[in-house]
């Protein structure tokens, strides 16, 4: 059986952590979005043999047990008891290594396709909790909707109200962040806290004002202290007509905020001087 899956890049609208668990991890409180930037994801089980094979139209993809969508496989077929061969393909187009969720989108692609070919009628909830086990992206990731993400990233609170429409501008600047050592790096004594309730009553009202005015993101002075492209990339959106900015993720993608598709064409254009890699997206409501 074979199943076709949208993998969509997430935005992080808001990125704070509170603290950090005993274990080291974070507790995180973030309001998540998909956007329609997305990679196609195809699951096909076979009984001609009992590998999971990963093949990708990206050359920077790892194709073994690092990659995460095999990583799902690989839980999804010990949950199923299953003995087939699972082929992934993986037309990439999120960018990698970019704090656009890629890898993770991909993985609850093959969460969502594994649970319906063997039927196991997981729910959304459920295929979260298992995604935790591969990345704290992938519960977000399962839902692929507006929603605010706390916990360790396993708490998936869909918001239940369509969000204000807005046009999205991406700009990947040719550097790698590595997560890990982002987090390694948090002074939780010195860390400046985003106003999360402030972001809710303005999600609550449906005011895309006050949305872009209270959006933030408490990662981004850190990985901007060792790419300070992240800020210039920033301050050129804006400059070039974005209502507003920021990182996404650990970074280094930088996004800019419109309500008007025309002026997201404009900055993209006028940022393409800069920085190479740019996209165009919606938000997926």
């Amino acid at each position: 059986m074979e199943v076709l899956e949208r993998a969509y890049a997430k935005l992080n609208i808001s990125l704070d952590t509170p603290f950090a668990h005993a274990d080291g991890e974070q507790e995180w409180d973030m309001l998540m979005v998909a956007i329609d930037l997305a990679d196609t994801v195809t699951v096909k089980t076979t009984t001609q043999h009992q590998d999971i094979i990963v093949d990708s139209t990206s050359g920077l993809l790892p194709l073994n047990e690092k990659n995460l969508a095999y990583q799902a496989a690989l839980l999804m077929r010990k949950l199923a008891n299953a003995s087939e061969g699972v082929e992934i393909h993986i037309d990439k187009r999120i960018p990698i290594a970019a704090g656009l969720g890629g890898g993770s989108s991909d993985a609850a692609a093959v969460l969502r396709a594994l649970n319906k070919i063997w039927t196991l009628a997981k729910t959304d909830a459920e295929l979260a909790e298992i995604g935790l086990l591969i990345d704290a992206d992938v519960p977000f990731c399962v839902y692929s909707r507006p929603a605010r993400v706390t916990g360790r990233g396993e708490i998936v609170t869909p918001i239940t109200q369509k969000l204000p429409p807005f046009w999205v501008v991406i700009a990947k600047p040719a550097v790698s962040v590595s997560t890990p050592k982002v987090l390694r790096v948090i002074d939780y004594d010195v860390l400046q806290h985003g106003d999360m309730p402030a972001l809710m009553d303005a999600v609550d009202e449906g005011s895309y004002e006050e949305i872009i005015s209270n959006m933030f993101n408490v990662l981004e002075p850190i990985t901007a202290t060792k790419y300070p492209e992240v800020l210039k990339i920033k301050d050129k959106m804006v400059q070039f007509g974005a209502d507003n900015a920021q990182m996404s993720g650990t970074g280094p993608t930088v996004f800019g905020l419109t309500n008007k598709e025309s002026r997201a064409k404009r900055i993209q254009n006028a940022l393409k001087g800069f920085v190479s890699e740019t996209y165009i997206a919606r938000l997926v409501n």
